[in-house]
């Protein structure tokens, strides 16, 4: 009778362990899910705004502002007109935290992906 109770009790232990390990399962997948809504959503904004850095030129007394960046090998400096400068500022910067914000989510990615794999 006492090793029966043992075994119901690990039994109940198993099943306990099953339905929590269900429930973890659905909220690293239902998190990997939301992962994968954020990174497209991040995806589509990024490829909106402009990439590279602004820089600033003087010559005769005058300042210039060119946004630099890389197409392939080669770096391209576009000039930006001193009415866009502030906006086009504003826009590179969100671009920079979108970026971040990407390589930290490919990060959670990765580990939900891991996740799911060594449980699956």
């Amino acid at each position: 009778m006492h090793n029966n109770l043992l075994l119901s009790d690990r039994v109940l232990c198993i099943i306990a362990l099953g339905d929590n390990m269900s429930m973890i399962m659905t909220a690293v997948l239902q998190e990997k899910q939301r992962i994968d809504r954020m990174l497209e959503s991040y995806l589509q904004a990024k490829d909106k705004l402009p990439k590279g850095v602004l820089s600033e030129k003087k010559a005769a007394h005058k300042t210039y502002y060119y946004l630099k960046y890389r197409d392939g090998k080669r770096v391209i400096s576009q000039y930006i007109p001193v009415s866009e400068v502030e906006e086009i500022r504003e826009q590179v910067e969100h671009r920079k935290h979108i970026e971040i914000m990407i390589r930290s989510l490919y990060e959670e990615q990765k580990i939900a992906r891991s996740i799911m794999e060594e449980y699956a």
